[in-house]
């Protein structure tokens, strides 16, 4: 099955039919298999794309730059220090000026409105990297690892996604769970659950595409049955450093544990996690943490963390692949 997306741009998941990303799945893992076996064929010569970074980025940035190196484009890197982005130029202008220099943009910030007026003005395909509120190229790499592991199809598998639920991985999770048909439980604080708005619009959905979703507080409760549990950072990018004691004293029970992992009652279970995690003291950040408030593990312990169930590099390296896929869809 093949579907035209040239020109469109990935500003959100929910922008795109079930089967459209079904297909965006399937060309993604066309492409691993093509990487691993050596024979991939460059569908982007002569391409040039430009990078955006106003929050910093390891696997967005080199996934991007990888995917577009391996297919024979070209990227420039622009971050907070590098243009006058909202600075001296209004983004209006910047996307019309961009727009006439690059075949297409990907962008990594915090509003989600500063993408979708990049795409309104660039009239070239823009890629949403990340926002406070979306995460599209995360999901595709979530849902291709998923039906890599899951050993069924993506609509008879289920994941529980645990924590902060009110940012972008707890919405774009639901989103794409929903949009795959899928057994999405959302456990969470009743205060940190994904807005009620999309909630009601994926309920809608669901009627659809056959989705089951529950919203959870008991961590227990949520993760019976699950093949996936899956985790976030507590406090996003740009959040004040006061929020951690809060978070902590909030979360605490939503931490991946062993213990969390047998619940599922699956000795298969897997865990998913974004990156980066903090499941140890090898970090500046754990460090801190664990100084201010005694914690050596935050939202998963290192014992899940590296363990055979945890296949967070996986799901690392198919951010190569689908975000490959997006851009050979929609410029190749």
């Amino acid at each position: 099955m093949s579907f035209n997306l040239h020109n469109r741009s990935l500003l959100a998941l929910k922008d795109f039919t079930p089967d459209e990303i079904r297909y965006l799945l399937d060309l993604s893992a066309e492409l691993k298999r093509a990487k691993a076996a050596g024979n991939e064929v460059p569908r982007l010569k002569g391409k040039n794309i430009a990078l955006i970074f106003e929050k910093p980025s390891t696997r967005t940035r080199c996934a991007f730059e990888v995917a577009v190196h391996d297919q024979g484009g070209h990227v420039t890197c622009l971050d907070s220090g590098s243009s006058q982005l909202g600075h001296k130029e209004s983004l209006k202008d910047t996307a019309r000026v961009l727009g006439r220099y690059y075949d297409g943009i990907e962008y990594r910030g915090f509003h989600q409105s500063v993408v979708e007026e990049l795409a309104l003005y660039a009239k070239v395909p823009v890629w949403n990297g990340l926002t406070d509120e979306m995460h599209p190229t995360q999901i595709l790499a979530d849902l291709l690892t998923m039906q890599e592991f899951g050993e069924k199809p993506l609509h008879e598998l289920s994941f529980c996604y645990l924590g902060d639920a009110s940012f972008n991985m707890g919405s774009s999770l639901l989103v794409g769970g929903t949009q795959m048909g899928m057994d999405v439980r959302i456990c969470s604080p009743a205060d940190l659950q994904p807005p009620a708005e999309l909630v009601a619009q994926m309920r809608e959905l669901a009627l659809t595409t056959g989705a089951r979703i529950t919203l959870e507080t008991d961590p227990i409760k949520a993760v019976a049955g699950a093949d996936f549990l899956y985790t976030d950072v507590w406090v996003s990018m740009g959040q004040d450093d006061a929020v951690w004691q809060q978070r902590i004293d909030k979360l605490l029970p939503y931490q991946v544990t062993t213990v969390l992992m047998q619940a599922t009652g699956k000795p298969r279970a897997r865990f998913m996690h974004c990156l980066p995690a903090f499941h140890n003291l090898e970090t500046e950040v754990g460090r801190e943490v664990h100084e201010k408030y005694g914690l050596s593990e935050i939202e998963v312990t290192d014992e899940v963390f590296e363990s055979e169930a945890s296949i967070v590099f996986t799901q690392a390296e198919n951010r190569m692949h689908t975000i490959k896929a997006v851009l050979v869809a929609t410029l190749g």
